[in-house]
């Protein structure tokens, strides 16, 4: 049967996925519950990501709407097991807005951005009176984004470096002990320290972490996929070269992204979805 009600309303959505859970439904999405849906809704706001990085706004659009769908599709089956329903989700963050926004919505002053993160931050306090200051953040975030996140809290009541440069100095310190570990376990153990000073440092300037880490995911990557399309259409193994022609072919691949060009999976280190191939001149065997 085909669905008449207009496509562009938030109450289609709704409808449609109570449609999709009832009995005559589909049996694919009244087989699923929260903890099922939990990889679904992960895949789906990593799509959003790369449609951001890709500044790809038809693809956004897209996976928005996934996103949104994952969000009706959870309080559905609350609703259904008497939890909750979409309307609890609407009026808790409508409220938690107008709350934590008195500057805009009531008679509170602020002087910049800085002031409304840092006023933010105490009306969460408010709220969550009794608590720790950290118990509210998932521990199933990704390790850099919590640790960051962690990092930014305490600071928030004033535990934190005086300075820029101190952050750098217990940088350098961290790395002097983890050249002095001495077994497997130590080494993990001031690796983790490693990794947790270096997102101190992201934090003192203004850098997010695992945003950053992920762009430079990126970008080896795209520019490792331009190194095999090369070797591919030169005729050549890139296992079968010296590293110092496979560190030629990747400053090739570096300038020729820069640039605009692409590998066959159509993503450019500006982001851009437009395709071409990563090809250029023979490569010295020398």
């Amino acid at each position: 049967m085909a669905y008449s009600r207009k496509r562009d309303s938030f109450e289609t959505l709704v409808d449609i996925i109570a449609s999709l859970r009832g009995p005559q439904g589909c049996p694919w999405d009244r087989k699923q519950s929260h903890s099922s849906l939990k990889q679904h809704l992960v895949e789906e706001c990593y799509e959003v990501l790369e449609a951001i990085d890709q500044e790809n706004h038809r693809k956004l659009a897209e996976e928005l709407g996934d996103v949104l769908m994952q969000i009706v599709l959870h309080a559905q089956i609350a609703a259904e097991e008497g939890k909750f329903s979409i309307a609890d989700v609407l009026r808790q963050i409508n409220n938690k807005l107008v709350h934590r926004h008195p500057h805009v919505f009531g008679k509170a002053k602020v002087k910049d951005a800085q002031e409304v993160a840092h006023n933010w931050e105490e009306l969460k306090r408010e709220e969550r009176e009794g608590e720790s200051l950290l118990s509210s953040l998932p521990k199933t975030m990704p390790a850099l984004a919590y640790s960051q996140a962690i990092q930014r809290r305490a600071a928030s009541v004033g535990f934190d470096w005086k300075q820029a440069d101190d952050v750098i100095k217990k940088l350098a310190e961290e790395i002097k002990e983890l050249q002095q570990a001495s077994n497997q376990e130590e080494r993990a153990r001031e690796f983790g320290d490693l990794l947790f000073a270096l997102v101190n440092v992201a934090r003192w300037l203004d850098v997010d972490a695992e945003e950053a880490l992920r762009l430079s995911n990126q970008r080896f990557y795209q520019r490792f996929r331009c190194m095999e399309e090369t070797c591919r259409e030169r005729g050549v193994s890139l296992s079968s070269l010296p590293l110092e022609q496979q560190d030629q072919l990747w400053e090739e691949a570096k300038q020729r992204l820069r640039q605009g060009h692409a590998g066959s999976d159509g993503a450019t280190e500006t982001g851009e979805g437009t395709r071409h191939t990563c090809n250029g001149a023979p490569l010295n065997q020398g």
